[in-house]
């Protein structure tokens, strides 16, 4: 123990130690940039300065000094020259930190904007940019003597620099004079040849490390190449690599022989790091985390294995792996460029080999200054993939036969790399991301060569072709040449074209598009191309080229693909292929689903299982749930691994029983699902047996379990956290009261602490542990229910906004990449801020711009951009509205309602990080200007929604909550339902509509069998349609149906409603009939040829009218929508999607008093004394055997009576009736669910096994109900002969029976009676359910 704890505390002193140089020699480089501003032009000499071009000899370049004077007081190009620079040789590297322009001393001319360029060598160059992801154009000047300073974010390390102007003086030309300040920059380099490498020896055999920190800089000839290795004899190994232009870690902690593979990880990062320029990396270990950092983009990843140190044999190598005892060779491809201030551990490696240390060897020529690059090497780049081209002559020209050699580099799928341009000619292209060489003989005649080859990854791919004796050959990458025979002989003509053809070129023409990307190293006939000629129009042409520069991009790092998104990209641009992730939109940030499944309902959706998404656009993915939607509540339940029930014996508090609950969502779901819902519980059903929870003598527990933080709960079911309880403690009913839980009075017998865990912060319950059932006897079982939860806190959360400029404030809005923006609102105000957020420059803001229009207006560096939405209608109408915007790098875009989405895209370069600063405002603006009247509800960003409603408890102006959701919120409740108010929300009351469901939209469907049917009986004769004076009666006296008394009060003329759905394929049938007391009838049958007959019987001294719509079979076994209108003499009838065709009756005569309304099979009970005619008694005796659904006669909705009140003295059913979902077949939408869950459908069987035993004994109770009824109606009514003088106000007061006879219409009576019994056996269910 003693070797090992000095082993660890000699690893920590190490490693402090190096970590502390590490931290030194940081610190050291920022104290010496502090004091890097002082200015590097004035001891520079004359040659130092360069330029593109030169107007004049008094305007030369070494005239650029800032505020001197000589010659014309300044330099200004020729006005020919096409790409203008300024450039400046500094002599030595240098770490430059701000820099300074001035225009052309007394005169017009000056640069307006600029970009600026460094380069180690000046032949690779690099424009310089606040990140490494986008370049920056200067602000320049306006006038010839301001000076225009600009300190740098970041510093940069270079001996040249560029000035290239962008823009200028349009009084005058190009007119500049500049300033650079910095400092000298030192560093240690070593040079690699691709055959050399740096080993660092060890003291002792081995070295062990539990923290390691590796940083250097590099710039790499290649795309390939070791950088750092070093590996252990039991099998850890540490490899930093360069593959493919990427930079790969590769790391191992395990012992290879116990952990096989076990351990091994692998990360890459960066792309495009061998374009010759300096990438700086920084590696830190700490045990098993291990952090990657290149060019300040970082990887943070964990080793899997076991081990949490790296043990190294003898020695690290760097820029190479050497096989030992073989001189020059090595394990894999060697680095083949320059590394800077290379440190491990804080040890200086590069200095140690500089003074030739003996913990440093030597492998091959290592130098210790940095080579210059080739000229060769140079690149150009082709900026338009529609005009970019070079042209290049041929010496001597004419010949026969043809050599070209060149390298690319592209992104693209399609583009010309090189033609002829002749009528027999060579096109070289790219298509569908492979090579294709074509050659265009005489007669139109064709030869092809492809290369099944993908050329689009980004890489530099050389490209060999050569036309000679009648034979073309293609080389790829030095990979075996494809050849082809040609019949002619090749006449390459005067000049040849590289990346596109001109407009006006002959017979060179695009295939497709010109090339986008990179060229160099051009050779012709074995020449190499000298492109500094043609940048200065000596040699050859061109057009929309950037010379000395690679502007290649790798637009997928980092991968704004959000949510695992897939990320490719062309030169300007990159797409997300969001297939499989769960999100859409053009960065995959919008998820599919909805947020809860509360949400779901109101989308019209039935219980089922369903994903739901509770952060929206957040980093959380989508979740399997089961949504339980109830009359009254919606509940979202989370099955896990353990819902049985558990009987555990033989635990002791030091062996104690553990079960660990696994749920179907993650933690971190599961507490956002939770946070976003009203209310969430979870039964812990737990029965015990001389097994005690708390009951020992030093007061710790016996029994606990943990909540989802892992947090240690001693309370039960039932209790509150803080207290070692059960429920029985709070309800004082414990079997033994000197205790909190029954199960600590240790009985002999079976007692149960049964309960709810409701406390939503430490919901769900994930880990449950027993220790007291190890004596004889003892025993515990236990069930842990799944998580419930009801809900959507967010869904109707909001705030009411009121003259006085208020608004509510919450933090800045988290949007550097992505914004979206979702919220309702209702006003009477033609304008106002909905929400803003400023920062320096940038900002974003949602406004009511009119009393019909939205606009979207941001700015994230580029300027302000503005995206508005126009509504045909007016916004202002009081009616909540919805709006929806979102910001990103590919796109903005705004919707308000259902209107049409309206996009902008975003450019492909430029500013695209959205910086904020200020507070976000709500329904105001910093300004205090254009404040929001009105309310606003769900608003979320980025998956988040804000809690309105408690920072308006804060907020002077604004009140929680928002009146009136009924009033804004059009045509939420549909098939005569009737929208009703809540605190938070609304609900839809479908009393009077002929459907069920959130928004009376599910169809009440029933199948019928042979004599079947639904009989309602009205035991009294009322009017079906009233007066006024009766109907303002019932209004006044019975507010919850004073709509519905309302309208018949109103309604003089007489008129029936009839609507339902059917299918069948028997006939004769009975659909529909209803009776009055004065025999007339209204029936609707099938006839013997399945034909549909209306028949009406107004006079009953006259015979029935009889009409026949629709001639042909209706009984097809399809479904079939019927809907009968009388107004008066008019009768409207429309079957299924027909035109409503229209009869006219011989009489307008009312139906006066409803006696019965049959569906199915007519009795002499159910028909009375309505005198039916003998063919509608022939269909009536038969019945309709099949499913009826939705029926509606007036404001009477049968079958719905039938479901919701069978056993009421008003309802008569016969035979065998099901409920049946036939007339889902009607709907045009049907819910998005999933396949039942096997513990779901159980749980779903024990509760129907409940409803049976409850509504067994609700018979009992109902029947028991009813008589005590009758008593108190005779006792009533013999109290009230006793006060004849107060009769009839007690009798409308207090009377339910006399109101009805006297004042409603009769379905108010059947309301009011089948809602008692309705109500009663609510009650029961959710008692014994």
């Amino acid at each position: 123990m003693p070797a090992v704890l000095a082993k660890m505390s000699s690893r920590s002193a190490s490693w402090f130690y190096a970590f502390s140089v590490f931290v030194l020699s940081i610190c050291g480089s920022t104290h010496a940039a502090n004091n890097c501003n002082g200015p590097l032009l004035s001891v520079l000499p004359e040659s130092s300065f360069k330029s593109s071009s030169t107007s004049s000899n008094s305007q030369l370049p070494h005239f650029v000094k800032l505020n001197r004077r000589e010659g014309e007081g300044g330099w200004a190009p020729e006005r020919s020259d096409r790409q203008p620079w300024l450039q400046l040789d500094l002599r030595e590297k240098m770490e430059v930190t701000a820099i300074a322009t001035q225009g052309r001393s007394g005169s017009s001319d000056w640069v307006n904007s600029y970009m600026l360029l460094f380069s180690d060598c000046g032949l690779v160059w690099k424009q310089y940019g606040q990140s490494e992801d986008t370049g920056q154009t200067f602000t320049g000047n306006t006038n010839s003597e301001g000076v225009v300073q600009h300190k740098l974010v970041h510093s940069v390390t270079a001996r040249f620099l560029r000035f290239v102007p962008l823009d200028w003086s349009t009084t005058g030309w190009i007119g500049l004079r500049v300033e650079v300040y910095g400092c000298v920059y030192k560093s240690d380099v070593a040079d690699f040849n691709g055959r050399s490498a740096l080993l660092y020896r060890f003291n002792q055999k081995s070295q062990s490390t539990v923290k390691d920190v590796i940083s250097l800089r590099f710039k790499s000839n290649g795309a390939d190449g070791v950088l750092v290795h070093g590996e252990g004899h039991r099998g850890d190994y540490l490899t930093l690599e360069l593959h493919h232009g990427t930079l790969a870690l590769h790391l191992n902690l395990d012992d290879a022989k116990l952990y096989p593979s076990s351990g091994n990880v692998s990360v890459g990062l960066g792309s495009l790091l061998d374009d010759q320029l300096w990438h700086s990396v920084l590696v830190k270990r700490s045990n098993k985390q291990v952090n990657l950092t290149v060019d300040g983009h970082t990887r943070h990843l964990s080793t899997t294995g076991v081990d949490d140190s790296l043990e190294v044999d003898y020695e690290l190598s760097f820029g190479g792996i050497p096989i030992p005892g073989k001189p020059g060779s090595f394990l894999r491809k060697n680095f083949h460029g320059c590394i800077e201030n290379l440190y491990y551990n804080g040890i200086n490696i590069i200095n140690l080999a500089k003074r030739r240390k003996l913990q440093i060897h030597s492998v091959g020529n290592v130098t210790f200054s940095c080579s210059e690059t080739q000229p060769q090497m140079v690149s150009t780049t082709f900026l338009s993939s529609s005009s970019s081209y070079l042209s290049l002559p041929l010496e001597p020209p004419g010949v026969w036969g043809l050599d070209i050699h060149f390298h690319f580099r592209t992104w693209n799928q399609e583009g010309l790399l090189f033609s002829t341009g002749l009528a027999q000619h060579l096109v070289l292209h790219i298509s569908r991301g492979q090579l294709h060489l074509m050659v265009h003989g005489a007669a139109e005649q064709k030869t092809n060569i492809s290369i099944d080859v993908s050329v689009t990854d980004g890489l530099w791919h050389s490209v060999s072709l050569s036309y000679r004796d009648l034979k073309v050959s293609l080389v790829l990458d030095n990979e075996p040449a494809s050849t082809m025979d040609v019949q002619s002989h090749a006449d390459s003509g005067n000049s040849v074209f590289f990346g596109g053809c001109p407009q006006y070129s002959g017979g060179c023409k695009n295939p497709t598009v010109a090339f986008q990307g990179c060229m160099r190293q051009i050779l012709l006939n074995n020449k190499l191309m000298d492109l500094p000629r043609v940048q200065q129009g000596l040699l050859g042409n061109y057009s929309k080229l950037e010379f000395d520069i690679c502007g290649i991009r790798n637009r997928c790092l980092p991968n704004f693909c959000e949510h695992d998104g897939r990320c490719t990209q062309s030169w300007d641009t990159f797409y997300c292929d969001c297939s499989g992730t769960g999100y859409t939109g053009e960065t995959c940030h919008n998820s599919i689903y909805e947020a809860s499944c509360e949400a779901h309902r109101q989308m019209g959706s039935t219980s089922g299982n369903f994903y739901i998404d509770p952060d929206g656009s957040g980093p959380l993915k989508a979740t399997l749930v089961y949504c339980n939607m109830t009359e009254d509540k919606v509940w979202t339940v989370v099955g896990h691994n353990n819902s049985g029930s558990v009987n555990v014996t033989g635990a002791t508090t030091k062996k104690p029983y553990v079960m660990r609950f696994n749920y179907t969502a993650s933690l971190e779901q599961l507490r956002t699902l939770i946070g976003r819902s009203e209310q969430c519980q979870q039964e812990v059903v737990y029965s015990c047996r001389k097994s005690r929870l708390f009951n020992t003598w030093d007061g710790r527990p016996l029994s606990w379990w943990l909540d989802r933080s892992g947090e240690k709960q001693t309370y039960w079911g039932g209790s509150v956290p803080g207290v070692q309880q059960c429920s029985c403690s709070l309800e004082e009913n414990c079997i033994d009261m000197n205790y909190f839980c029954n199960c600590d009075a240790d009985t002999n017998l079976w007692v149960n602490d049964t309960g709810l865990l409701s406390y939503k912060d430490h919901l769900p319950l994930t880990e449950i542990v027993i220790g007291d059932t190890n004596r004889t006897g003892s025993a515990a079982v236990y069930r842990v229910s799944f998580l419930h939860c009801n809900g959507d806190r967010f869904l109707w959360n909001a705030a009411s906004f009121y003259p006085g400029s208020s608004s509510l404030h919450f933090p800045k809005f988290q949007a550097e990449l992505s914004a979206d923006i979702s919220l309702y609102f209702k006003t009477t105000a033609s304008s106002g801020v909905l929400l803003e957020n400023m920062g320096t420059t940038d900002f974003i803001t949602l406004k009511l711009t009119s009393t019909s229009a939205v606009t979207f207006s941001f700015d994230v560096g580029n300027g302000p951009v503005d995206l508005t939405v126009t509504s045909p209608v007016p916004l202002n109408d009081k009616q909540w509205h919805y709006v929806r915007a979102e910001r990103n790098l590919k796109e903005a875009s705004l919707q308000v309602d259902q209107l049409p989405l309206h996009t902008l895209e975003a450019p492909s370069e430029g500013h695209y990080r959205l910086q904020l600063k200020s507070l976000l405002f709500i329904g105001g603006s910093t300004f205090r200007e254009s404040s929001f009247l009105g309310c606003i509800r769900a608003l979320t960003l980025n998956g988040v929604t804000l809690d309105l409603e408690e920072r308006a408890k804060l907020t002077p102006g604004v009140t929680p909550g928002c009146p009136g959701h009924c009033s804004g919120s059009a045509s939420i409740c549909h098939n005569r339902g009737r929208c009703m108010e809540k605190n938070s929300g609304y609900v839809c009351d479908c009393t009077h509509s002929a459907y069920n469901g959130p928004h009376c939209k599910k169809a009440v469907s029933m199948s019928f069998e042979s004599g079947s049917s639904v009989t309602l009986t009205f035991q009294m004769p009322f009017p079906v349609i009233h007066n006024r004076d009766r109907g303002s009666q019932s209004s006044s006296s019975q507010p919850v149906h004073s709509q519905s008394s309302a309208i018949y009060a109103h309604n003089i003329e007489f008129r029936e409603n009839v609507a339902f759905s059917f299918l069948t394929t028997h006939t004769p049938a009975m659909l529909l009939c209803v009776s009055t007391y004065h025999q007339q009838y209204l029936a609707i049958i099938l006839a013997n040829n399945g034909s549909l007959q209306i028949w009406y019987r107004l006079n009953r001294e006259k015979r029935a009218e009889i009409f026949t719509p629709k001639a042909s079979s209706l009984a097809d076994g399809q479904l079939h929508r019927v809907q009968v209108h009388r107004e008066g003499k008019d009768l409207y009838v429309q079957i299924d999607k027909d035109i409503d065709q229209k009869y006219n009756l011989s009489s307008d005569t009312k139906m006066n008093t409803l006696r019965s309304v049959t569906l199915g099979k007519v009795t002499g009970t159910s028909a009375g004394l309505a005198g039916l005619d003998e063919e509608v008694l022939r269909a009536g005796s038969k019945g309709f055997i099949g499913c009826l659904s939705s029926v509606q006669f007036n404001h009477l909705t049968p079958l719905k009576t039938a479901i919701l009140n069978h056993g009421s003295s008003l309802v008569r059913v016969l035979g065998n009736l099901v409920e049946s979902n036939c007339g889902a077949l009607a709907a045009t939408s049907q819910s998005a669910s999933e396949g039942g869950d096997s513990d779901v459908d159980r749980l779903k069987k024990t509760r129907s096994d409940s409803a049976v035993i409850g509504g067994l004994i609700t018979a009992v109770f109902l029947i028991t109900l009813c008589a005590m009824a009758v008593m108190s109606w005779f006792l009533y009514r013999r109290c009230s002969r006793t006060h004849p003088q107060e009769k009839a106000s007690i009798s409308q007061k207090k009377d339910p029976r006399h109101s009805l006879e006297h004042s409603y219409p009769v379905d108010l009576v059947l309301d009011l009676d089948l809602d008692l019994h309705s109500s009663v056996r609510h009650n029961r269910k959710e008692y014994y359910i």
